[in-house]
């Protein structure tokens, strides 16, 4: 049967979303739990339901998506679980913009009413980042969306909750938090972001309560002097030992607080001596702690001042600042002010300045969870690809803090806590409502009103996605999971716990590699941000370029452990490489018209030396792409192909099979060749650009399934690797590779009658270049190719070594030799002087280190390109004179 052509050029807007729809009504993407087929599991990093696909999602999903579909092609059942989270107070913030613009807050509408709101956002929006996802061609196991707040999850969060606090290693109690004055919400240490910035350093007079004198002490914070118990000095320091135990009177508030010593104080800050402010500050809690000092909070949750900042009362905290200083200053006890830079800490959704502020708050004790998690990847049964994130891992994990898991908002998962208004009865249950206190009776309860930290809901979603609590098929098949794929950002917020939870709850570790990728930043290497307006837009490349291209582009450029440096013109080359492949695949139809499928293997001993070749290059291929798939080596998996398909096959056999198909008894053989090089190499390319090898897959004559997504991923096979064929095809391009740069060199076009002279002192190559005459005269667009065991170079002739002998070209009939040299001595003397320039600039020390690092790397490698160039200069001229 005659094949289809495919249409002169390739219109990605035409076939991608036909192909989607097909796959997944087909059930591709499903898993079939067939008994016989080794399991592949992968859970997806839940996107934020506000979320938009951003460059990040783009390649962390493209990669998730290169492994499944290799996977499933590999005879794997493949399970990819999808879905969202709800992510609390991004999505609470959201909302609360869109009933602003009412003229309401949450509280006007009460907590019932504003969750109604937010689910009806939820329903409008929510579902945005998923069909963006599939543009993406990301073949995830649809029907086992989940979304973080849907009802089997939430009774998992129940679940959860209730067993860790019959364990004791859930707890309620007094403790310094990170809090948002804004969100109003506690926050998790890692949900704070630090940034560097200029501030003051007040020194402040304390005087003793005895009128002896005072002491001085440093901070950048004084408002919150107003809650100092006590001042602190290093017990070594003996600056201040006849003062450990004396009392100050506190300036402007008058509390008489003790001299205390501890072994945290830093003598080297400030003056040695600092203001212990136990309901403010995270080092002073402890310190509060071991010296059993009160705790005076006198900044509250709305930022302002409390009843116990006497005369503040009232004030912003930032307002109060200003007053307090004033204040020391009139009233004498202000000693000086220094220029500091200090380290803040902002909330990570809204930027406001958080307050570490004395709460009662739940807790997770994460000790006793965090050493199996330690244990785990010490002793190998998670691997982190790089390696080098484990020590990020182990830094976090053996200095972990217990994790505040309570938050102030409404929208999430509401920690499942009843208190008994009658008895005052504590009940923790799995239940979503409970009417009667179990104790005394009573339905006078009142639910706890805080939520859960978003984190705690996504810690357990490598196993609750799958149905737990409940022993499900999917949880005993496909638990633990395969491979994780993320960012470093949330190796703590996420990784860490969700390995904790997994051991701890399914007693194995929730997944077994944890692959983490690098950062896209703009092609100068720095972060994309509105800002800056280098943002790239995945969802405008895939209009512009396509799917494909886009995909390729970031795979082709996720070394492990280096960023990604991406620009719009790098996706536009990798989208030549797209229309490559279809007009390959036009030539290779084309040539197919009177092509007779047949069940007989090739048998390579009748093949002609290219097609032996290609075949052998073919397998290479195959065994490099997997090894690197399996190592997680995306980038040379992708370049391996890259490589294949356009350095050889595109250029070199396409283009010999042009003259095998000219001969008889050649041309079934070649046909074949053609179908069988060209059908692998969509195979192997199909993974990581879907879409094109999809339609191409169609139009092929002979093919083992209807679509290439469910087709078989190439298998190394040995007996095609022939390397003694390679050996010689390579002293064949050598030559043809030698010629095409001399007459690139001096503009010699094919129409010019050009007659090579080859010398080889080996007759078995001359034998060999002779036998091949006709597809080096067709390649290098030559007249004719002379063989000679010997030859002395003449005038006007120049030559080009090549490992196996010499070529000579005759220039003294084709060009004018005077005016080329001319030219090349001009070009000589530029370069010359571009060199000079360079290598300048390369002894600079001050360039070298203050120029930007990409910058010196280009100069770098100029200096490299000119170099060569010149060398090419100078060896022609030698030649022509």
């Amino acid at each position: 049967m005659e094949p289809e052509i495919l249409e002169k050029s390739y219109d990605p807007k035409k076939i991608e979303e036909k192909w989607y729809e097909i796959w997944e009504k087909k059930g591709y993407f499903e898993p079939t739990y067939d008994k016989d087929k080794p399991k592949f599991s992968i859970v997806i990093p839940p996107p934020n339901v506000t979320g938009a696909l951003h460059i990040g999602h783009a390649l962390n999903n493209t990669i998730q998506d290169v492994l499944v579909r290799y996977k499933r092609m590999d005879g794997y059942d493949v399970l990819w679980v999808p879905g969202t989270d709800h992510a609390g107070i991004a999505t609470q913030n959201v909302v609360e913009k869109e009933i602003a613009k009412e003229g309401l807050t949450r509280y006007d509408l009460g907590r019932e009413k504003f969750l109604e709101r937010v689910w009806k956002w939820k329903a409008q929006y929510g579902s945005r980042i998923i069909n963006q996802l599939k543009k993406l061609g990301a073949s995830c196991s649809w029907s086992y969306e989940r979304f973080t707040m849907d009802e089997g999850l939430s009774r998992a969060v129940r679940e959860v909750f209730v067993r860790l606090w019959e364990e004791g290693l859930i707890y309620k109690g007094d403790y310094i938090i990170n809090w948002c004055p804004r969100c109003q919400t506690a926050l998790a240490d890692l949900e704070v972001e630090f940034e560097s910035v200029a501030g003051k350093l007040w020194y402040i007079r304390y005087p003793l309560e005895d009128g002896s004198g005072y002491i001085t002490v440093a901070t950048t914070r004084p408002e919150t002097m107003l809650g100092d118990t006590a001042v602190a000095v290093h017990p070594e320091d003996e600056r201040y030992s006849n003062l450990i135990g004396k009392k100050i009177k506190l300036p402007l508030i008058g509390r008489i607080i003790p001299v205390i010593a501890d072994k945290v104080v830093d003598p080297e800050f400030g003056t040695g001596a600092v203001k212990v402010t136990p309901a403010h500050d995270f080092a002073d809690f402890e310190i509060a702690k071991r010296h059993k000092l009160p705790f005076v909070k006198v900044i509250d949750e709305k930022g302002k001042m409390t009843d116990e900042a006497g005369s503040y009362t009232g004030l912003d905290r930032f307002e109060a600042r200003k007053k307090v200083i004033e204040d020391l200053k009139s009233q004498g006890f202000l000693e000086k002010e220094e220029d500091y830079q200090l380290v803040l800490g902002h909330c990570y959704r809204c930027n406001t300045v958080i307050e570490p502020l004395l709460s009662k708050q739940w807790f997770v004790s994460t000790k006793p969870l965090a050493q199996p998690a330690i244990s785990a990847v010490e002793y190998g049964f998670i691997k982190f690809i790089p390696e080098n994130w484990v020590n990020l891992y182990f830094d976090w994990m053996k200095n972990i803090r217990d994790w505040c898991i309570s938050r102030q908002i409404w929208w999430g998962h509401r920690i499942p806590v009843w208190y008994c208004n009658s008895c005052g009865e504590t009940i923790v249950s799995k239940e979503d409502e409970v009417k009667e206190c179990p104790n005394c009776g009573s339905k006078e309860l009142k639910r706890d009103e805080d939520v859960l930290d978003t984190w705690f809901s996504s810690a357990l979603w490598p196993f609750s996605t799958l149905g737990w609590p409940e022993k499900t098929e999917a949880l005993s098949t496909f638990y633990p999971t395969s491979v994780l794929v993320t960012s470093f950002d949330i190796i703590f917020f996420w990784v860490a716990r969700m390995i904790m939870m997994g051991i701890h709850f399914m007693g194995q570790v929730p997944f077994k590699n944890v692959y983490i990728h690098a950062l896209v930043r703009d092609e100068k290497g720095q972060k994309m941000s509105k800002s800056r307006g280098n943002v790239i837009d995945p969802l405008e490349m895939i209009k512009k370029y396509g799917t494909d291209a886009l995909r390729f582009t970031l795979v082709a450029l996720a070394a492990q452990g280096r960023d990604i440096k991406l620009s719009e013109a790098r996706i536009e080359g990798f989208k030549h490489f797209i229309n490559k492949i279809w007009n390959a695949g036009r030539f290779v139809l084309m040539n197919l018209k009177d092509y007779l499928p047949e069940e007989k293997e090739l048998d390579t001993e009748k093949l002609p030396l290219f097609s032996r070749w290609i075949l052998s290059e073919l397998q290479k291929t195959i065994k490099i792409t997997r090894e690197k798939l399996e190592e997680f080596e995306f980038d040379q998996a992708a370049m391996q192909i890259y490589h294949f398909f356009w350095d050889k096959f595109c250029d070199w056999y396409l283009e010999v099979s042009k003259i095998y198909l000219k001969h008889s008894e050649y041309r079934r053989n070649t046909q074949k060749v053609l179908l069988e090089v060209f059908k692998n190499s969509l195979k192997l390319l199909h993974p990581f650009i879907p879409f094109i090898t999809e339609e191409i897959w169609q139009y092929l004559p002979e093919k083992e399934t209807e679509h290439i997504i469910v087709a078989k991923y190439p298998v190394f096979e040995k007996k095609f690797v022939d390397e003694e064929c390679e050996k010689l095809v390579n002293i064949l391009q050598e030559l043809v590779v030698g010629i095409r740069s001399v007459k690139a060199e001096y503009n010699l076009t094919s129409k010019m009658n050009l007659n090579i002279i080859f010398k080889s002192t080996d007759k078995k190559i001359l034998d060999f270049v002779e036998s091949q005459k006709e597809v080096i005269k067709f390649l290098a667009k030559i007249s004719d190719i002379d063989l000679k065991s010997e030859y002395k170079k003449r005038k006007g002739e120049v030559s080009v070594v090549s490992s196996e002998g010499e070529i000579f070209i005759n220039l003294a009939d084709l060009i004018d030799i005077e005016k080329e040299v001319k030219r090349l001595e001009k070009e000589k003397e530029k370069i010359e002087k571009k060199l000079v320039q360079i290598e300048k600039k390369l002894k600079n020390k001050n360039f070298l280190e203050r120029a930007p690092k990409e910058v010196v790397e280009k100069e770098k490698n100029n200096y490299k390109e000119f170099k060569e160039r010149l060398d090419k200069i100078v060896h022609y001229l030698l030649e022509l004179k």
